[in-house]
C-alpha cells in the first residue's frame, strides 16, 4: 500500500495545495499574529476611575489658564500637512491658543517649526496662513529671518552693541512628521512623537496616508469650550439622537462596537460600517440606498442583497480586495478586512479626532481660544487618496462632506455657512451643552460605560495638571 504522502493527486488537488502553501507563505511573511482577516489587536486598556466631570472644567478661567500651561505646552500637537509645503521655503502658519507657529520646508527637504514672533520687540512676524518666501520680514522694523530661523538683515545693525545678525535666531520648537502630518511640541525635553503616539502608529501606517491630499478644509469659530467637542467625539452614545441618518450605514450599538484606550493617553473606537443598524431597524434591516450605491461602485448587484443587507459588508471586503489593486488602491493589501469597511475613530490627546475609512481620513481638531474658556476654534478637514473613480467613490464610502482635491481652506464663524450635515449636528448640540454647563443646576456628569473614553481623556488632563505627565 502507498503511504499517505505517496498517494497520487489529480490536477485540482495540486492547484488547491499550491494556493494553500502560497497563503501560508504570505501569512508567515506578514507575521503569525497579523492575519488581515482578524480584528485589530486590543490596546493595553489600563484601569482607571470614572471621572466626576463638572461644569467648572469648561467655564473657569483659572482652570483654562492652568490647562494651557500644563497640557498644551507639554503635548505633541498635530498642526500642518507635509504635502501642502511641497518645495523649499514653502510654509504654513497655525495658531494654537495664544501661540502662532510657522512650519517651513528647508532646503534639505526637512521641516522646521518656529514661534511666529520677531526677536526684536515681539511683533508677530507673519499674518498669512501659507505661502513661499526666502525670508520672513517683520512688518514693524523690517528685520528679516531666513527660513532656517537665522536673522539675516537688521535695519541699522551698526547701532546695536553687537550686530544682531551674529546671534539672533527665531525660537525653534520640536518638530516631527508622521502620517503626512506635521507635529510640534513646545516642550524642549519632550519624548519622541512615536513614543507619544504608541499603538496609534501601527494602525495608521497601514493606510499609507502620507500622500493623501486635502478635499475639505474648514476652520470655524465655535462658542463652546474645546473639550466639549473632544468629549463628543470620544463617545457614540449620541449617534441615534444627534445623527439618526448613520443607522443606514453603521451598526450603532455599543455592544457591537470596539472601544480601546492606551497608556499613552489616546483612545480608539471601531464601529461596523457598510451595515444598516440591526439595533435600530431590527434583525433584518433594509438595504439602504447609500449601501446599494456603494455596492454598485464595486461592481456588485444590490438586488443580490435586498433581503440580506447584513451580508453586504463581507461582500464589499472581498470585492475591494479583488479589485483594489487594478483600481489603484494598492494600500488595501496592508489593511485588515475591517479597515476596508468599518469606521476607525481615534482620539489623539489632547485635541484631535480622526476617523479613518479605506481611502481617507476625517480630521477634526479643537484648539482653545487665546483668552476665553467658552470659545474655541474647530477644524473640519478631509484628506484622501484619489482613486480612479474620483470623489464619487469617496462620497459613497464616507458620511462626511467631500469637496474637490486641494479644496480651498475656508474660515468663518459657526452659523455663517454649513459645514456638512454631521459636523453641523455635532456643533449645534455642543453649543447647547456649553449653555447648560454654566448652570449652577449642573453638579456632575452621570456617564454610561460606553462614555468611559471621556473619563480617560479628563483623567489624562488631570495627570498633566498634577505634574504626573509627560
Amino acid at each position: 500500500m502507498l503511504g499517505d504522502y505517496d498517494m497520487p493527486e489529480d490536477a485540482c488537488t495540486i492547484v488547491q495545495r499550491g494556493k494553500m502553501f502560497k497563503k501560508v507563505k504570505e501569512t508567515l511573511k506578514r507575521g503569525l499574529n497579523d492575519d488581515l482577516s482578524l480584528p485589530a489587536p486590543k490596546w493595553d486598556n489600563p484601569n482607571f476611575q470614572s471621572h466626576p466631570l463638572n461644569g467648572t472644567r469648561y467655564t473657569s478661567r483659572t482652570f483654562f489658564e492652568q490647562e494651557w500651561e500644563s497640557v498644551w505646552t507639554k503635548s505633541w500637537l498635530l498642526l500642518g500637512r507635509e504635502t501642502e509645503m511641497p518645495e523649499p521655503n514653502s510654509f504654513q502658519v497655525e495658531n494654537i491658543g495664544p501661540e502662532s507657529i510657522i512650519m517651513v520646508r528647508q532646503t534639505d527637504e526637512s521641516i522646521k517649526a518656529f514661534y511666529n514672533v520677531c526677536q526684536h520687540r515681539g511683533s508677530r512676524l507673519i499674518f498669512s496662513n501659507e505661502g513661499k518666501s526666502e525670508t520672513f520680514a517683520c512688518p514693524y522694523h523690517g528685520w528679516e529671518f531666513a527660513t532656517n530661523g537665522k536673522l539675516v538683515k537688521a535695519q541699522d545693525s551698526e547701532d546695536f552693541p553687537i550686530n544682531p545678525c551674529e546671534h539672533v535666531t527665531l525660537i525653534e520648537l520640536k518638530c516631527d512628521v508622521f502620517a503626512g502630518f506635521v507635529w510640534v511640541n513646545m516642550d524642549p525635553d519632550c519624548q519622541s512623537l512615536r513614543e507619544y503616539l504608541g499603538p496609534v502608529c501601527n494602525d495608521w501606517e497601514r493606510y499609507q496616508p502620507d500622500k493623501w491630499q486635502r478635499f475639505t478644509a474648514m476652520t470655524v469659530n465655535v462658542p463652546c469650550n474645546w473639550k466639549i467637542l473632544q468629549d463628543n467625539f470620544c463617545e457614540s452614545y449620541h449617534l441615534p439622537t444627534v445623527h439618526p441618518q448613520l443607522r443606514e450605514s453603521h451598526e450603532e450599538s455599543y455592544s457591537k462596537t470596539t472601544f480601546d484606550i492606551c497608556s499613552e493617553g489616546h483612545s480608539r473606537m471601531i464601529m461596523l460600517g457598510a451595515t444598516p443598524s440591526a439595533t435600530q431597524y431590527g434583525p433584518k434591516p433594509p438595504l439602504t440606498e447609500g449601501l446599494a450605491e456603494r455596492l454598485r461602485l464595486w461592481d456588485l448587484n444590490p438586488d443580490d442583497f435586498t433581503d440580506r443587507a447584513l451580508h453586504a459588508r463581507k461582500a464589499l471586503q472581498e470585492q475591494m480586495r479583488l479589485l483594489g489593486r487594478e483600481r489603484g488602491h494598492n494600500h488595501y493589501e496592508n489593511l485588515r478586512d475591517e479597515q476596508l469597511t468599518d469606521a476607525h475613530m481615534y482620539n489623539i490627546f489632547p485635541n484631535c479626532s480622526l476617523t479613518f475609512g479605506a481611502d481617507g481620513v476625517l480630521l477634526q481638531r479643537m484648539t482653545p481660544h487665546p483668552t476665553d474658556p467658552e470659545q474655541c476654534v474647530f477644524d473640519h478637514w478631509y484628506y484622501a487618496f484619489t482613486p480612479s473613480s474620483g470623489a464619487e467613490l469617496l462620497r459613497a464610502q464616507t458620511n462626511v462632506r467631500v469637496d474637490e482635491e486641494n479644496a480651498e481652506r475656508q474660515f468663518f464663524d459657526y452659523g455663517q455657512k454649513p459645514m456638512g450635515i454631521i459636523p453641523d449636528q455635532d456643533v449645534a448640540i455642543t453649543i447647547g451643552q456649553q449653555l447648560g454647563l454654566r448652570s449652577r443646576g449642573f453638579i456632575r456628569a452621570t456617564a454610561s460605560g460606553q462614555e468611559d473614553r471621556i473619563s480617560w481623556f479628563h483623567h489624562i488632563i488631570d495627570e498633566y495638571m498634577q505634574g504626573q505627565r509627560p
